[in-house]
């Protein structure tokens, strides 16, 4: 009976530690080690656009729409789709977008290996020089999970961890009309914001039909636009 006991005990411990570790993993809030970036506080009406995975053939006319309403964004890039398009990747660069880090095959960052996660970080940035960026390089974590060792490894090369406070297609689905998507911006935009979407891949066109009615619109409101490293220059 007594071993029974300290069978269930061990059994309870595990499954708490188990919850205690996924709602870590998820937090948008919280990390171990670190710090999380979901937007800054200033004052400014200064809002950052970033734009997840690719680059992909789609590079060409995300560049065209955003020359277009002359904003300049952050790609947190996939290693490995830059390696396959790094021609998409200097054009990103030579029109003046900042790339950052969304690793190398963006698998989920928990229950990795310490060197795993040192060469899916170390791997992409090597490619994000290749492409000519030369600025300081952010890293967002594919599906925002991240558990002890990426947020230690990060930590310890002082590399920031870049989330975001405004996500209309996690909030609204992948399924969102241009016109919920924009307005959902527009609305829950505020100084400082990080705005995340999803462009590079086909069938997001509602995203990219949303692009003008969102930029147009904050700036309406007084917003401006910037790169993730000019809006952490605000802090």
């Amino acid at each position: 009976m007594k071993r029974l006991k300290i069978i269930i005990g061990i059994l309870l411990l595990l499954i708490i530690v188990s919850y205690v570790m996924l709602q870590v993993s998820k937090s948008r809030t919280f990390q171990f080690f670190g710090g999380i970036v979901r937007n800054v506080n200033t004052e400014e009406k200064l809002v950052a656009m970033t734009f997840d995975d690719g680059p992909t053939h789609n590079t060409d006319k995300i560049i065209d729409i955003l020359d277009e309403l002359d904003v300049k964004a952050t790609f947190f890039v996939i290693g490995k789709e830059l390696e396959d398009n790094l021609e998409q990747g200097k054009k990103l660069v030579n029109a003046g977008h900042e790339l950052g880090n969304h690793s190398y095959s963006h698998s989920r960052m928990i229950l990795k290996s310490p060197s795993f996660i040192k060469d899916e970080i170390e791997s992409t940035n090597k490619l994000i020089r290749q492409a000519g960026y030369k600025g300081e390089i952010h890293f967002r974590p594919p599906y925002f999970k991240k558990l002890i060792f990426l947020p230690y490894y990060l930590h310890k090369n002082d590399i920031n961890t870049i989330l975001c406070d405004v996500e209309p297609e996690t909030i609204l689905g992948f399924s969102a009309s241009s016109e919920e998507i924009s307005r959902y911006v527009i609305e829950n935009s505020k100084e400082g914001s990080i705005i995340l979407l999803h462009i590079m891949y086909d069938g997001r066109t509602e995203v990219l039909e949303s692009l003008d009615d969102i930029v147009n619109g904050l700036r309406k409101k007084g917003y401006d636009f910037a790169t993730i490293s000019q809006l952490l220059d605000k802090k």
